[in-house]
């Protein structure tokens, strides 16, 4: 199954697309009914805080400033809750900040910098475990444990560097695996010489997560209306004014939760500060007992590998694959289709023992690259009362959820400030006009490293 409706690129589109369907993914086929919300925004409303975007981000936010605050805030989602990334994402919720390397926060914040953002991380995690618990939440969790599989022996050797700097710098022991542990103990592979295993990050399934984070948010007294696309925003006399093509809302504070869906040429404070960026997901047919068997397929652990341009994959609870990865620089029907079969090449050469993977379902969506390569939880320079939580570069599962309660926090009661390198201003692109050609060259030179031994 492919993803339904066209990706429209967020940097040339300048209106969002209102009450679209959930696109076609495995998620949406397992995820049962959705939840209710309160329907198509009409007439003219005023809120406290106004927040743009029915996703992870937005729904924590509102859940926490409803439930901590007494604020009684309205979301606006151009679609369907979790429409975006929230909805269609890996499934994985690890202790991860943005892409830098570990050692690479050493050497930009200094020990005790990065000590603070590794602090916020599993502090994300745990943000995660409270929402489930608090909500009630069914989302298919599964056992802790996350491996990061070399995908050449060559790489081991930096899996056994970031044990030592995890311990030192950080505090935190993680387990080194060679072949045959990761054999005998969870999956028969290719692709796997190794393995730096963490025990305390969790696959579940998204689509479920975030339509129990609907529920949980208006419980809590916050509204969340949909099919309601933001077509304007401006501000009189101390009010933001939010238009809807059926009603207005007038807000002293404004939330931007929409990370890769964010339209710069709807919101020009943001323009230039993002690079929107196709992450494809295939899921393929349920494996055979005689395959399982034949792998040794028995964890349910969350994976991913060493390249720069990593895919990320796991067994699913009916014995079906999933991978993910980078996705083309332009949806194209013919890069989409290309994709796939490149998908499933990674399947075929990481799970041998499957005979024939097959793309059961396959979809995309955008996640949200940064130019520092760091999520930015922060308030317009010009205008406090406008914040955001954006570019959480593919790895957004816990921290959206986390930004958007730390986001409450500080509108709530002035606490929950972030480490700096975390609550500073999004920084805008270089040359921004020119991105999708940076781009290109990244992944190009991304593809010639992962070739590297």
């Amino acid at each position: 199954m492919s993803a339904g409706p066209p990706y429209n690129d967020p940097l040339r589109a300048r209106h969002p697309g209102s009450g679209g369907a959930q696109p076609a993914t495995y998620w949406q086929a397992t995820a049962g009914p959705p939840p209710e919300d309160d329907g198509v925004l009409e007439g003219d409303h005023e809120t406290e805080v106004a927040i743009i975007g029915g996703g992870y981000t937005g729904l924590s936010c509102a859940h926490y400033l409803a439930s901590r605050s007494g604020i009684r805030p309205l979301v606006l989602e151009a679609n369907t809750p979790a429409w975006g990334c929230s909805g269609r994402n890996g499934s994985f919720a690890r202790p991860a900040v943005g892409r830098l390397p570990y050692a690479q926060w050493v050497g930009r914040w200094g020990e005790a910098g990065a000590r603070q953002v590794f602090a916020e991380a599993m502090a994300a995690l745990e943000t995660v475990r409270t929402l489930i618990a608090e909500g009630g939440i069914d989302c298919e969790r599964m056992p802790d444990g996350w491996l990061k599989l070399a995908h050449r022996p060559s790489r081991v050797s930096g899996l056994e560097k970031e044990q030592r700097l995890l311990r030192d710098t950080f505090g935190f022991e993680a387990e080194l695996l060679d072949a045959e542990q990761l054999a005998r103990g969870h999956v028969r592979g290719g692709e796997a010489d190794g393995a730096l295993r963490w025990s305390v990050s969790f696959a579940m399934h998204p689509l479920k997560l975030a339509y129990g984070l609907v529920d949980l948010a208006r419980r809590s007294g916050a509204r969340v209306h949909t099919a309601s696309p933001v077509l304007g925003l401006a501000k009189r006399d101390g009010w933001h004014e939010l238009r809807t093509s059926t009603g207005t809302v007038r807000a002293r504070q404004v939330v931007f939760a929409t990370n890769g869906y964010t339209l710069e040429l709807a919101f020009p404070f943001l323009k230039g500060r993002l690079l929107p960026v196709l992450s494809n997901i295939v899921v393929t047919q349920p494996m055979t007992a005689e395959e399982i068997a034949a792998g040794n397929f028995i964890t349910t652990d969350a994976m991913s590998d060493t390249r720069a341009m990593l895919y990320y994959y796991r067994r699913l609870p009916d014995n079906r694959i999933m991978l993910g990865g980078k996705g083309p620089p332009r949806e194209t029907p013919e890069g989409m289709e290309a994709h796939k079969r490149h998908l499933l090449s990674a399947v075929a050469a990481k799970f041998p023992f499957m005979a024939e993977p097959r793309a059961d379902y396959f979809w995309g969506g955008w996640v949200a690259l940064t130019y520092d390569f760091m999520p930015h939880v922060a308030s317009a320079e010009d205008d406090p009362s406008l914040h955001y939580a954006l570019g959480y570069m593919g790895s957004g599962v816990s921290f959206s959820m986390h930004a958007g309660r730390r986001i409450a926090e500080r509108i709530g009661t002035g606490e929950g400030q972030l480490p700096p390198p975390l609550s500073t201003g999004l920084p805008r692109f270089p040359a921004a006009a020119f991105r999708r050609l940076g781009q290109r060259a990244m992944m190009r030179w991304y593809a010639f490293q992962d070739g590297r031994d």
